[in-house]
């Protein structure tokens, strides 16, 4: 699982600040989380492949958080782009995009696929033999979600010299894969729990966007590798997060607290604060580890 951080900053984009954008790499796919303004052009700065991605998913129809989709819409028609692209967000979506295509006679020469979301409540939007993504309801001015992704459990590891010893033919190393007990050469029924191993524990991204501080969602995300949520404010202006319905970093740390998060990512800053370290220090009074979003950023788990 990797993920780079495109853009981290709310509001208005500046040259070292770019709204929010991020690209997750999961179990092959390459899926483009919110597309604010420029993010085209940070895609290609950290050298992403337009063509690797499939699947975006937009999170509210702010434009820190949208209006960079339009462009790169255009831009893959221009590239040739072939392969259908599918975009999850709120309802309105197509009607925001397809408008400026239509006006601009920029119609795609690929299949533009829009999944409109309106459901409050928590579910599956994405699926496949490898893993899920999930909406996570959030609280903000307008209709809002974050989106979970959680990898399927993977096949069990063979123990080779367990499987050897046991007698075993190779025949059968499949299906010992996929759990099922099978017979030796001596016709002897083998317990699979015998010659294999446990698979790697799933892994799971959670990207909460936009929200006021919302602990109904912990149980949701509950053990999540990594948590992405904003902290636009510090506690000391917690009156501007609650009458914006943003989160602090102690709220977002809070959060991260409850679900049992393996890791937290703080982002979505404010742009009247200089020293982003305040943000972690703030959340570390709450949750021992966190992690500062930067534009460039890459992690792997």
């Amino acid at each position: 699982m990797k993920l780079t951080i495109l853009g981290c900053h709310s509001a208005t984009p500046r040259t070292s600040a770019h709204p929010t954008a991020q690209v997750l790499e999961m179990k092959g796919h390459l899926f483009l989380i919110d597309c604010g303004e420029g993010t085209q052009v940070q895609l290609r700065r950290y050298k992403v492949k337009f063509s690797r991605i499939k699947h975006i998913f937009i999170s509210h129809l702010h434009g820190d958080h949208f209006f960079g989709l339009v462009g790169l819409v255009s831009t893959f028609r221009l590239l040739g782009r072939e392969a259908d692209l599918h975009i999850y967000g709120p309802k309105g979506i197509k009607e925001a995009i397809v408008l400026q295509l239509k006006l601009g006679k920029s119609w795609t020469d690929y299949n533009l696929i829009f999944h409109e979301l309106e459901s409050k409540s928590a579910h599956v939007i994405f699926e496949d033999e490898s893993l899920t993504v999930s909406t996570i309801p959030l609280d903000h001015r307008i209709y809002t979600n974050g989106f979970l992704f959680r990898e399927k459990p993977g096949e069990r590891k063979l123990n080779l010299d367990a499987a050897v010893k046991a007698k075993i033919d190779t025949s059968y190393f499949s299906k010992l894969k996929q759990g099922f007990d099978v017979e030796n050469r001596k016709g002897e029924m083998i317990d699979n729990k015998l010659v294999t191993l446990n698979p790697d524990p799933p892994k799971s991204y959670a990207f909460c966007s936009d929200t006021s501080y919302y602990p109904e969602m912990a149980a949701q995300i509950q053990d999540v590798t990594v948590l992405y949520h904003e902290s636009t404010f510090l506690e000391s202006h917690q009156h501007l997060a609650e009458a914006t319905k943003h989160s602090t970093a102690r709220e977002a740390a809070l959060i991260a607290n409850k679900a049992s998060a393996g890791t937290l990512i703080l982002g979505h800053y404010s742009g009247r604060y200089k020293d982003l370290e305040e943000f972690r220090k703030e959340a570390m009074e709450v949750f021992d580890r966190v992690e500062l979003a930067e534009d460039g950023k890459v992690y792997e788990w």
